[in-house]
């Protein structure tokens, strides 16, 4: 496996992305958190590919879960910010660029033009859970006519936030610590259910998941992709079988069948038979 990525200069470029961010927020903002913060993201995921690298089977679940706790625990519960997408209103409609901002900006909007829906498969804290499950290989075709409900969703939870600005609705903070805590048990829950009705860990993120408004979009032009080498494809499709995104990997144009769905998993990789796909 280890000869099917180019070894250690993904997660060095990673590394590299994240440690840029970390110094430049702190040099601009005068706050050494960002710098603790984006470093210590960008160590676990350097440090979960070269697990993966080294053939370690729970390397992509090591970032997981040490960046997600770590965003849903300490950020979000224990400091009190809603790391959510109604953060991100939130504090966008404060006028400050801090907080859930900077993480959108970094993670979810921009950050996805180089590593795509990386975030999606090893750091969000939604995911974390939904993919200990056991239907890690969907059973069923994705039900394409019910992904407009992410879009509902994320029009929700803009209305939300402004609804409580234009009525003047007092202690926000608050109301925001306790949007965050409720959303996230209702995100288990609704992920949880879908996951086992159409035996699909990932069905929350193809059809609920509103942050993928966001990321789409610039997932579409990513430079870190998966791609097939076509001499060495056998056209087995084993790559399809396994995609928890239903991805077609067999496919090298940026309009692939679900290509702004890649959560960068490497399973289609490992299951290679030939080595024809990488990163």
């Amino acid at each position: 496996m280890v000869e099917r990525i180019k070894p250690y200069r993904l997660p060095l470029i990673l590394f590299l992305f994240f440690e840029a961010v970390a110094v430049s927020l702190w040099q601009i903002s005068g706050s050494i958190f960002y710098f603790y913060n984006f470093s210590y993201i960008g160590f676990f995921v350097a440090l979960g590919l070269v697990l993966y690298i080294r053939s370690y089977v729970h390397a992509r679940r090591v970032v997981q879960f040490a960046v997600g706790s770590y965003m849903l625990v300490y950020l979000g519960i224990l400091s009190r910010e809603n790391m959510q997408i109604e953060g991100f209103w939130f504090y966008l409609f404060l006028g400050v660029f801090q907080a859930a901002v900077i993480h959108y900006a970094v993670a979810k909007i921009f950050g996805p033009l180089l590593f795509g829906r990386g975030w999606c498969g090893y750091a969000c804290w939604t995911a974390m859970v939904l993919d200990l499950l056991p239907y890690k290989v969907p059973a069923k075709p994705r039900k394409e006519k019910i992904g407009f409900i992410r879009y509902i969703v994320f029009a929700i939870s803009l209305l939300f936030v402004a609804a409580l600005f234009l009525f003047h609705v007092a202690d926000l903070e608050r109301i925001m610590l306790w949007s965050f805590i409720v959303g996230n048990v209702l995100y288990y829950v609704v992920g949880i259910a879908l996951a086992v009705a159409f035996k699909d860990n990932r069905a929350f993120c193809k059809y609920i998941c509103p942050i993928t408004v966001f990321l789409k979009p610039a997932s579409y032009y990513a430079l870190i992709r998966v791609k097939v080498n076509e001499e060495k494809c056998i056209q087995c499709g084993k790559c399809r079988r396994v995609c928890p995104m239903n991805v077609d990997m067999l496919d090298n144009s940026r309009k692939r069948l679900n290509g702004t769905e890649c959560i960068l998993c490497n399973e289609c990789v490992k299951s290679c038979p030939t080595g024809a796909l990488e990163i």
